[in-house]
This record gives C-alpha cells, sequence and structure tokens, in this order.
C-alpha cells in the first residue's frame, strides 16, 4: 500500500512539472466583433493553424477591439487576424509582430469620400470638414476622414452601411468608405458618387494580417508564419497566405499622424 501512494504521489508531482510546458502551448487568436456571425471560419482557421503547427491555437471573436489590445499587453500568448487600424496600434506600441498576410486580390485598400451627385468634394472637405462621417476604428473609415479634414471629421459611425445611412438621412454631408466595400454595393445607391481624395485614397492599407504578440517566442512564431502558409485554404476559397512585409503599416500609420490619431493613446 505504502509503494502504491508513493507512486501516485509521484506521479501527480510529476504531472504537475509537465502540465505547464503543455499549457504554455495555448495560445488565443483573435478575431475582431463584426466576425461574430463568422464563427465556423474563424473555427477553420485556428484548426488548420493548429493541425501545421503542433501548438494548440484556440479561436475567440472579440466582443471590443479594446479587449485584444489589452490580451496582447498581456504575457499569455496571443495571436489576431485582423486589418491595418489595429494593426498600427499594435505596431506603434510594440506589442507584436507581423506573420502573414491574405493576399486575395484586396490585400491592400483605402478609403474613398462619397457624396450626392453634383456636390463639389472639395467644398466639403474645406467648408464643413465636421461633418464627414465614417466608420470608428477603421483605416478606410476614420484616419482617412481625419486625415483629409486635419482631424476636423467628427461624424463616427459603427460601420461604412452607418455612414452611408447618415450621409442619405441629411446628419452628414458626406462620408468615407472602405473603396472594396464600395465598388461592391455602388449600385444601390444611384444618387451617390465616390470621388478620391489626394494622398489619402491609395490602396496602401494592408487588411487580413496575421499577428502574433510579444510574448509569443521567435520559435513558436516560425512554426505559425509556416502553419498559416500551409493552410491557405482555410482563410478561404481566394486566399493565399503569404509572409508579410511588416513595412506595410506605414502607410496606415502615416493616416493616423495626418488626422491627429495617436496610436499610443487611442481608444474606442
Amino acid at each position: 500500500m505504502k509503494k502504491f501512494l508513493i507512486t501516485i504521489f509521484a506521479t501527480i508531482f510529476a504531472f504537475g512539472l509537465v502540465q505547464p510546458l503543455f499549457a504554455a502551448d495555448e495560445l488565443t487568436c483573435w478575431f475582431p466583433p463584426a466576425w461574430k456571425s463568422k464563427s465556423s471560419e474563424a473555427e477553420a482557421i485556428t484548426t488548420a493553424l493548429t493541425e501545421n503547427s503542433g501548438l494548440q491555437i484556440k479561436p475567440r471573436i472579440a466582443k471590443s477591439y479594446p479587449e485584444i489590445l489589452t490580451a496582447f499587453n498581456s504575457k499569455s500568448e496571443n495571436l489576431v487576424y485582423v486589418g491595418s487600424f489595429v494593426q498600427s496600434i499594435i505596431a506603434a506600441r510594440k506589442l507584436g509582430t507581423q506573420l502573414v498576410q491574405n493576399i486575395d486580390g484586396k490585400e491592400l485598400y483605402s478609403g474613398v469620400l462619397i457624396l450626392p451627385k453634383g456636390v463639389d468634394p472639395m467644398d466639403v472637405l474645406i467648408n464643413t470638414p465636421e461633418q464627414i462621417a465614417f466608420a470608428i476604428g477603421a483605416s478606410s473609415g476614420e484616419s482617412s476622414a481625419k486625415a483629409a479634414t486635419d482631424g476636423k471629421a467628427a461624424i463616427g459611425v459603427a460601420n461604412h452601411g452607418a455612414a452611408i445611412a447618415a450621409l442619405q438621412a441629411g446628419r452628414a454631408k458626406g462620408a468615407v468608405v472602405k473603396n472594396w466595400w464600395w465598388e461592391a454595393r455602388a449600385k444601390e445607391y444611384p444618387d451617390l458618387v465616390m470621388h478620391l481624395i489626394p494622398g489619402v485614397s491609395i490602396a496602401l492599407n494592408p487588411d487580413n494580417v496575421l499577428t502574433a504578440s510579444k510574448a509569443v517566442s521567435k520559435t513558436d512564431q516560425e512554426k505559425i508564419k509556416k502553419a498559416a502558409m500551409a493552410s491557405s485554404a482555410a482563410f478561404g476559397k481566394t486566399a493565399n497566405i503569404k509572409p508579410c512585409n511588416p513595412g506595410k503599416i506605414a502607410f496606415s500609420l502615416g493616416l493616423m499622424q495626418k488626422g491627429k490619431i495617436d496610436p499610443l493613446r487611442y481608444s474606442w
């Protein structure tokens, strides 16, 4: 009996030593709040990353963007699959490392100005800059709108659709939205027209970038990078996962600077 108890205690002790090693391999991969209706897609991505990396990676759809930033500023290991606005904040605060990007033909985007037909875009930008609607926390919305108006654009809304709704309802004089978003829906708004904003409407904001938090080791970063590139199909039918050049975020950071947005202090 005594030998049996010693064996049991030894096993429990050994398990206690090994367990943290397994726990350390578990990472959380965050997806933006807009993915709340895409939980199956998030699951497919993390399943593929887990199978191809040997690491335990679980999906989590954020309730808010600050939730992601809080996780990235902690000692826990995290990933995030998100666009340039949050990526800019992560880069500015040195919270993580960009690993790969989904090169699907729409991997770089811009913000464009939408106005009623016949309205002069320069008149709106110069004379009523504060009356431009934009999606909060988006390079193609908030950053572009504020960069175009010296930080004066003031009608922040939940998404691009809400920005257009504000324009149609007369609550805004103009709306700044993502170029790809508008191109897919332009026919729905025959009374509105798109304008390019000089120095702003340039498709250089990177979308769909997978980034690792500072707590993820270099070794695991490489495993995740290789796993992602081997898992393109899990990211979508047209997905092509390639290494991400961290320098791609420079334009998005430049829009923030031009629009008087401080990525070190910004909060939703």
